[in-house]
């Protein structure tokens, strides 16, 4: 049998072993996902506490169940080490590190590259490595391919293969989880993107979206954040705008969303929270000036998004100043 056949009937069977690079609120969620479904998971952090609280079987993550983490644990199918040699065991492998900004709101893709680099001393033949970081278009082919495969020697689509698939994690959300939620898999040729979906497939009781590419697939995550972030800015312009007209923009809101068709409501805020949303469009928009290419909608939509905290703090005195 090729590669691709070996570690076809390795998920088939579940002997597989799969690694999981970053345990914050992705990876270890999806490591959770992979070790019950029966694969043996081996996470990696370079946080010393992370990796021992889950040798400990403790949960630091609000999304994973606490006594799943321990059973799991218990019966040795998930374990966590902050040693990168244990990538030259590993069948499966999933990036899940931080893609912030740096202080000039330019990318900042160090985790990606440094955990590309180490993964390449110690690739073996036979092994599929998936990018789930939220990144601009081309990351996959552009920044780590080069690097796997100088690192290693080894030859993409041939030796190992390579794919993306965005991360849609949802932090307390109580209805889609990881295990549960549609996943997108764009590899690097169509024997790295079917490993993929086979992987996924074994794992999530969920669709599996097979993209034509690495880009199609990184895009499209982007594509999501942006939209939420627009739609959020859109709505915060308007509370802005009913307030000085006397209007109740809640009550606006809930008066669109009886059209059945053609609204979707979303809500305005003291700005945008969590990793993703605040961030996401920023790296389309580096992106897209490698093209020549002003995004001005979403520029446009981050301003008014930014601008929210100072908003409230401005009304919220004007408030406090009545009485």
């Amino acid at each position: 049998m090729n590669h691709k056949e070996q570690l076809l009937e390795k998920i088939n069977n579940k002997t597989a072993i799969v690694g999981v690079i970053g345990l914050g609120y992705v990876g270890l969620p999806l490591a959770v996902e992979k070790a019950n479904a029966g694969f043996k998971t081996i996470g990696f952090d370079i946080q010393k506490e992370k990796v021992n609280l889950v040798n400990e079987g403790q949960n630091y993550i609000g999304d994973v169940v606490d006594s799943e983490l321990k059973n799991l644990v218990r019966d040795g199918l998930l374990s966590a080490t902050s040693n990168y040699s244990f990538i030259k065991d590993l069948d499966f492998i999933a990036i899940c590190v931080p893609t912030p900004l740096d202080k000039y709101q330019q990318p900042d893709i160090s985790y990606i590259k440094s955990s590309a680099i180490e993964i390449s001393k110690y690739l073996k033949s036979g092994t599929i490595v998936v990018l789930e970081s939220t990144t601009y278009p081309g990351t996959t082919e552009e920044l780590l391919l080069p690097i796997l495969e100088n690192g290693s020697g080894l030859k993409c689509g041939q030796d190992f293969f390579l794919a993306f698939s965005p991360e849609r994690v949802d932090p307390g959300n109580l209805i889609y989880k990881t295990k549960n939620t549609p996943k997108v898999v764009g590899g690097v040729g169509k024997d790295s993107t079917e490993i993929a979906a086979a992987m996924y497939r074994a794992v999530l009781n969920n669709d599996i979206f097979e993209a034509s590419s690495p880009r199609v697939a990184e895009m499209e995550k982007i594509l999501e954040n942006t939209y939420r972030n627009i739609n959020i800015g859109l709505a915060n312009e308007m509370a802005i705008i009913c307030h000085k007209m006397g209007i109740n923009v809640w009550e606006v809101i809930e008066a669109a969303k009886t059209k059945p068709y053609g609204f979707q409501a979303f809500y305005p805020g003291p700005g945008l929270g969590g990793h993703c949303i605040p961030l996401d469009p920023y790296y389309l928009t580096w992106k897209a000036r490698e093209y020549n290419h002003h995004t001005q909608l979403i520029e446009t939509s981050g301003i008014i998004n930014d601008s929210m905290p100072y908003y409230v703090v401005e009304r919220t005195g004007k408030i406090l100043n009545r009485f």
